[in-house]
């Protein structure tokens, strides 16, 4: 173990920080070019799902259940083998479910903008009034920050804990304030820090009192069967916040979102939302004016690939075995060089895409310019958080997803030089 930086004396840490700055000199001359920005799966995660593509050809019968032509128009809330394939991923009903396009993010925006242009369910549309607000746990998903950012709706930070939002700083908020409308969750291997809500936490969610008829949980359930681990005990689990809002009384009060982005192709995927019969059927009505339908031969290209759930859970299993190494590659060099040193803290989450890393307050920017400098390039500081401001300027999101175990390993070794080399500057300026 490493000893504690902020024990060391001030000529250790001049010492120190001369042979860091030596090994980071040599880093830089290795000519690296590592990119760890964004949780894109790897060529070889593509590759897995090449035979899906010949799940639907030519010669194919193009029927869905049997009658359905899904060559032609019709079926605007998608085939009903799909609807029960995505109701399945999300673990709630296909009469809850609209099977969309490719993107849930695309979801995510046209209900923003649905609410924003013409409100929810009779209530005032969002742009008739003098001020909206959306509570955003941060850490968090830097796109859930850009859609409310571009409707000009003002962004609440809510500190983000192992079991989910703060519920406590939620519940004042939404039961107090009637400007706040909206809250985003990425309730299971949340991005950045790999948290999932517990079921406490689910339960209070459901059982909100918003002082706003129209509030919304927008829950961005992206990684729902994005294990990385096969044994059930290294598998987070999740209540279904659907069924749980019926019967706290709040049916209308979520809309769960998921895609197949990374399960299949990026791209393309088929996603979907799933909410309350009152929700779906006010999703209908706009659905109707902005499209014809979406594209029911990848819904049924889907299905015929995967069949059901088993087929994704067995499918996901082998994107899990790509993974994992580069997560363990990660999470072991951030183990042998920074523990014991008081300078960072880090999460080892179960599923999805992300590594969070806490650095000393005032060095995140300065460690992702550092590593930039040296060819690794990360997300950008501050990014995790809205308006891409992290009051502490200290985290960082590691996304171990394309570079290969080797590369992570490498990728990672840099990083903890950067990060030891600004703390060591940050302890010599008081």
């Amino acid at each position: 173990m490493s000893k504690a930086f902020a024990e060391m004396s001030k000529e250790e840490l001049l010492t120190l920080k001369e042979e860091l700055n030596k090994e980071y000199s040599e880093a830089k001359s290795k000519g690296l070019a590592l990119n760890m920005a964004r949780g894109k799966p790897s060529p070889a995660q593509l590759d897995l799902g090449m035979a899906f593509l010949d799940a639907v050809n030519s010669t194919s019968d193009m029927l869905s259940d049997g009658k359905i032509d899904t060559r032609n128009y019709g079926e605007l809330d998608g085939i009903p083998e799909a609807k029960k394939l995505m109701a399945d991923i999300m673990e709630t009903k296909p009469e809850n479910v609209i099977v969309c396009g490719n993107a849930s993010l695309n979801i995510m925006y046209d209900t923003v903008s649905r609410a924003y242009t013409h409100g929810l369910l009779g209530n005032t549309p969002w742009c008739k009034l003098d001020k909206v607000k959306f509570l955003c746990p941060a850490p968090g998903y830097d796109r859930h920050f850009a859609i409310t950012e571009h409707f000009g709706i003002e962004m609440i930070t809510v500190p983000m804990t192992p079991a989910g939002p703060d519920m406590d700083i939620v519940e004042e908020w939404v039961s107090k304030d009637e400007t706040v409308k909206g809250i985003w969750v990425v309730p299971k291997y949340s991005n950045p820090q790999g948290y999932s809500c517990s079921d406490e936490t689910v339960k209070r969610f459901a059982a909100l009192k918003p002082a706003a008829k129209d509030f919304r949980i927008f829950w961005d359930n992206a990684y729902v069967v994005h294990h990385l681990y096969d044994e059930e005990s290294r598998q987070d689990k999740l209540l279904d916040i659907i069924s749980e809002c019926e019967k706290a009384g709040n049916p209308d009060m979520v809309f769960e979102f998921c895609s197949t982005s990374k399960v299949s192709f990026a791209g393309a995927g088929i996603s979907a939302v799933a909410s309350s019969a009152a929700n779906i059927a006010d999703i209908k009505k706009s659905l109707t004016i902005q499209t014809i339908g979406y594209d029911k031969i990848n819904q049924l290209r889907h299905v015929r690939y995967f069949k059901d759930i088993n087929g994704v859970k067995e499918h996901m299993k082998k994107h899990a075995a790509l993974l994992r190494p580069k997560f363990e590659a990660c999470e072991q060099v951030l183990k042998n060089e920074l523990e014991g040193t008081g300078i960072a803290t880090w999460t080892t989450p179960n599923g999805g895409y992300f590594i969070s890393l806490e650095v000393m307050a005032g060095c995140a920017k300065k460690v992702v310019a550092m590593c930039k400098e040296a060819g690794v390039t990360l997300t950008g500081a501050g990014a995790t958080y809205p308006y891409k401001n992290d009051p502490k300027d200290s985290n960082i999101r590691i996304a171990p997803s394309y570079p290969s175990p080797e590369e992570m390993s490498q990728a990672t070794d840099l990083l903890v030089l950067c990060v030891k080399l600004a703390a060591v500057e940050k302890l010599l300026e008081v």
